[in-house]
């Protein structure tokens, strides 16, 4: 599993935003859009007090070229090579539009251009209600912990529940949570299975928590810019956070847990009679892994010498150590889950590839 942050270091880092962060209900019309020669971009914001400059990140200039229908290609196109024609397009579409965006800033920068029906689920607020329910579950163990620039994780291990799926070979019940701030993927918790003789770690496909960021559109009493306070949706967090903690003490459960370990231990009779270069290749064109993550899956299945699904499913965990970029790697994590869902009609293209 790759390796992240202390949760002292996650704690105080959260808490840091807490105290930087704001967030605007902006009218369009009061949003103006400047690109410098050198290609950093701006959002000049009309707001109570006169107006306001915001850096903008590459997120929140992604998001904003697709609210107002602009392709991302050719708005970077113009930021670089044409900025003047870049600021009269999206100050043009800007101007002509009457909806609302909820601007969320950190650090003097917009990190992100979202709907005013954003329903917002904070790292903060997540981390306050979800560290005492984990904490307080025996044995529990972080085992690694990480806030990127677009999601927080927070994965977990219990040594109390444990599934051999083969001689020496253990497995660990886990859990896996995750949240993002800026629109990139819904509040989730899911089973996780933590493999002890090479520390990978699986996360399984269990919807039993996903929660999205949609809501009411946030109240607007004039056509001024709101700050937004982080009072308004206390009482429905607080619902809300009840239902996490009993989808986490069901993720960790006897149940749960055997039954995703139980799948994982039949990939074990899937083998891959084929060419293990092609296998690797359907599943690189499937998922869409690029060449770098090809080559790393296949050097692992060869390393492990285990020519059959669950050698495949363990090359695509372990390689997820070796990506720098921490939310890539969990996405290798959740794609061994993937793979150990899969049918053994699905699971032919992989073992007989050639």
């Amino acid at each position: 599993m790759r390796s992240g942050r202390t949760l002292v270091s996650l704690a105080h880092e959260l808490q840091r935003q807490l105290d930087t962060k704001k967030d605007l209900v902006v009218p369009s019309p009061l949003v103006r859009h400047s690109t410098s020669e050198g290609g950093g971009t701006t959002l000049v914001i009309e707001e109570a007090g006169g107006p306001a400059s915001y850096g903008v990140t590459p997120l929140a200039r992604r998001q904003l070229a697709d609210k107002l229908s602009i392709p991302y290609a050719y708005f970077e196109r113009m930021r670089e090579n044409q900025p003047v024609l870049l600021d009269r397009n999206v100050n043009t579409w800007l101007q002509s539009e009457g909806d609302r965006r909820l601007l969320r800033t950190l650090d003097g920068r917009v990190r992100a251009v979202l709907s005013d029906r954003y329903r917002r689920l904070d790292n903060y607020d997540l981390a306050e209600h979800v560290l005492p329910i984990l904490q307080g579950l025996p044995e529990l163990r972080f085992e690694s912990v990480e806030l990127t620039e677009t999601r927080m994780y927070l994965k977990c291990v219990t040594p109390r529940l444990e599934f051999e799926m083969a001689p020496g070979d253990i497995v660990q019940a886990g859990i896996a949570i995750s949240n993002s701030e800026v629109g990139q993927g819904t509040l989730s918790v899911q089973p996780l299975l933590f493999r002890l003789v090479c520390r990978n770690g699986l996360i399984v496909a269990d919807r039993a928590l996903r929660k999205t960021h949609v809501g009411r559109a946030l109240a607007q009493e004039d056509e001024g810019v709101t700050v937004y306070q982080d009072d308004t949706l206390q009482a429905d967090d607080k619902a809300f956070f009840l239902k996490v903690r009993d989808v986490v003490q069901a993720a960790v459960s006897d149940v749960t847990f055997r039954q995703a370990a139980v799948k994982m231990q039949k990939t074990m009779g899937i083998k891959l009679t084929g060419d293990p270069v092609q296998s690797v290749e359907v599943l690189a064109q499937r998922y869409t892994l690029n060449d770098t993550e090809r080559s790393g899956v296949l050097r692992h299945l060869v390393a492990g010498g285990d020519l059959s699904g669950y050698g495949l499913v363990n090359a695509v965990t372990h390689f997820s150590q070796e990506v720098e970029d921490y939310d890539r790697a969990t996405e290798f994590e959740a794609l061994g889950g993937k793979l150990i869902e899969l049918t053994p009609a699905e699971w032919k293209p992989f073992a007989e590839a050639a």
